[in-house]
């Protein structure tokens, strides 16, 4: 029994040091995926490459069977080890500087130091035997020896990990609140993990390890199982630097992260090496069971993780905040997108079509006083002779039919209004090309297109409420982006960041998409009326002018901002006033699309490209303009 145990715990610590490699790259693609931009992830993404690399390289050692091999192997490890000291001190004044304290030039340096030093490290272990000399044994255990000049390195390790505990406990001192400093005692905590797992504790002590095997194996197991979870806890914690998402999506994520990652991983792994290793005891080799046991874990835990964990986070990471959430994934489950109402009013076109033996049809939606065609079925197009949409109150022919009410005839269609009887407004317009007069219609008939009006009426409502909510999502999604983002900067010290203006925080992407909305409700709209940009300092100074008035003031700054993109001299239409001539005749004079295409003699895919260009230099100009407002506001309190 006891042989079989000791035999089995160096299997153990092969599998946890293949977790180990596998938790080090899970978490350094997360880092790269999801917050980039941060300095901070982007060092500790170095650090996690460093320990995916003395991990994997330990478990390729490992598995050879050449002592050349061996020797290879431990010697490549030494890419991974020469760089986690200067990576370290690197980290920590990464977050350091996250709390408003950067470098006055001292650590920068210390840091270009460091690397330096890890690369000399590294060369000396590569190329010559100074660092690491010939390759050893502790049981079964391969290592390599110490050199003249390892004694040297260890002092420049130790000298790093004190460096970077002064860091952090410098960093842990300026958080402010309460969650920032528990979250950085785990980072304290979380930090000894590449020391633990990457420093050549064998070589250091020329291969002095407990006399009791076993001894030695449960300590290696232990000291594995610790650095995996102080990896998942260091990545936690500056998952968190300069992120503007509330704290239950970044949990949610990482959550989500490390279970379709390393945890399904490591366990394919295990039980692959497991059902290996019985079937060569069992005197079967290279068992079939293997590959099947392999498909049916991964299949396994994936359809575990995906019944459980929507339970999961919502009891561990939502709180108070659960049936807000369940409301929000609600909806987007119960949405109706706008290809999901083409189909469905498709379904009703043609099922009235068939009722009433009609060749073609349309319906049309009545938004903000104008009509617009939505969808249309069959050969013939609705626009065809005509130069627009029929009026909703205007027709050339009416008549009342029972249970149908209303028909229009317009341009040899029958038209019907999808009118809501609680709302009283008109949604839209169902229009039927029929020589069969409504009159005409069988009872049955009339009946089941009465009931495919009713159908088409609520589902435009719904979507017309939709866009409602979609409306006070734009307008609340930018100043939502804003408080998080200061929220999470202010969290660990940096409060100058409260005092940086709007369009700093917004970025320019943001403000050219608020701009755009804006300008497309350049005469009148809810885009321009409840617009985030009129919280711009630019916006209120212009109120003076405009008696008080937040919409013409915004009206006014943002006809500015197109005058700073008008090229001098006289308009031509040339490429020099392309850019302003879209603007001019797109939103200034409010023509088509079609239209403007045609006046500036270009495709309307090109249009489209250049008019994102010109939306994004009005951008740019008002961002210029709000720059010059809070400039002259600051020297006039001065």
């Amino acid at each position: 029994m006891f042989q079989a145990i000791n035999a089995g715990l160096p299997v153990v610590v092969q599998i946890l040091n293949a977790g180990n490699a596998i938790t080090a790259f899970s978490l350094l693609f997360y880092t790269l995926t999801f917050n980039l931009r941060e300095r901070s992830a982007r060092t500790l993404a170095l650090l996690l490459g460093c320990l995916a690399i003395v991990y994997a390289t330990d478990v390729l050692a490992g598995t050879a069977v050449l002592d050349s091999e061996k020797a290879l192997w431990l010697q490549v490890q030494w890419l991974g080890i020469s760089f986690v000291p200067a990576a370290y001190m690197h980290l920590s004044d990464a977050l350091l500087a996250a709390t408003g304290r950067p470098s006055r030039g001292r650590r920068h340096w210390v840091i270009r130091a460091g690397y330096l030093f890890s690369i000399l490290a590294f060369v000396l272990a590569a190329l010559t035997p100074q660092l690491i000399g010939e390759l050893s044994y502790v049981g079964p255990i391969a290592y390599r020896t110490a050199g003249p000049f390892f004694f040297a390195f260890a002092t420049f390790y130790l000298a790093s990990l004190s460096f970077t505990g002064v860091n952090l406990w410098r960093a842990y001192r300026r958080s402010l609140t309460k969650v920032s400093r528990r979250r950085m005692r785990y980072l304290m905590f979380g930090s000894l993990a590449p020391f633990l797992g990457t420093f050549p504790f064998l070589t250091a002590t020329g291969g002095l390890v407990p006399q009791v095997p076993s001894l030695t194996w449960i300590l290696l197991i232990g000291a594995n199982l610790l650095v995996a979870a102080q990896l998942v806890l260091m990545s936690y914690a500056v998952a968190y630097f300069g992120v503007s998402f509330p704290d239950r999506v970044v949990k949610a994520r990482l959550f989500q992260w490390i279970l379709r990652g390393p945890i399904v991983a490591s366990a394919t792994l295990a039980t692959t090496v497991l059902v290996n290793r019985v079937g060569i005891v069992l005197g079967v080799e290279n068992s079939r069971a293997v590959p099947i046991t392999m498909v049916a874990t991964i299949l396994a835990l994936q359809f575990i993780i995906t019944l459980a964990r929507p339970t999961v986070e919502r009891w561990l990471f939502y709180g108070q905040d659960r049936n807000d959430v369940e409301r929000l994934h609600l909806l987007e489950q119960r949405l109706l997108t706008s290809g999901d109402l083409r189909q469905y009013l498709e379904s009703i076109l043609n099922a009235a079509c068939d009722i009433t033996s009609a060749p073609s049809g349309f319906v049309a939606v009545v938004r903000e006083g104008t009509v617009e065609l939505e969808v249309a079925v069959g050969p013939e197009d609705p626009l065809e002779g005509a130069e627009d949409l029929p009026p909703v109150l205007l027709a050339e022919d009416q008549v009342e039919i029972e249970n149908l009410g209303a028909v229009f005839r317009w341009n040899g269609y029958w038209l019907t209004p999808l009118q809501a009887p609680e709302a009283g407004e008109v949604a839209g317009i169902l229009g039927l090309k029929t020589t069969v007069h409504p009159k005409d219609l069988e009872p049955e008939a009339v009946e089941g297109l009465s009931l495919l009006r009713e159908r088409a009426t609520v589902a435009l409502t719904n979507r017309a409420l939709q866009r409602e909510v979609f409306a006070a999502v734009d307008r609340l999604v930018p100043l939502v982006e804003e408080i998080q983002h200061m929220r999470s900067v202010a969290r660990y010290g940096n409060l100058q960041s409260l005092a940086l203006p709007f369009e700093k925080g917004t970025g320019d992407a943001g403000l050219a998409d608020l701009v755009k909305k804006a300008l497309g409700h350049y005469w009148g709209g809810p885009r321009l009326t409840a617009s985030p940009l009129l919280g711009l300092r630019v916006v209120r100074d212009a109120m003076v002018d405009h008696d008080g008035n937040a919409v013409n003031a915004l009206r006014s700054i943002l006809l500015t901002a197109i005058d700073r993109v008008r090229p001098g001299g006289e308009r031509r239409f040339t490429a020099e006033w392309m850019l302003y001539n879209i603007l001019e005749l797109k939103f200034l004079q409010g023509r088509k699309v079609r239209d403007v295409a045609m006046r500036l003699a270009m495709s309307e895919a090109d249009l489209y490209r250049k008019q994102k260009v010109a939306i994004e230099s009005v951008a740019k100009a008002m961002a210029e303009m709000e720059r010059e407002a809070t400039t002259s506001r600051k020297s006039g309190t001065t």
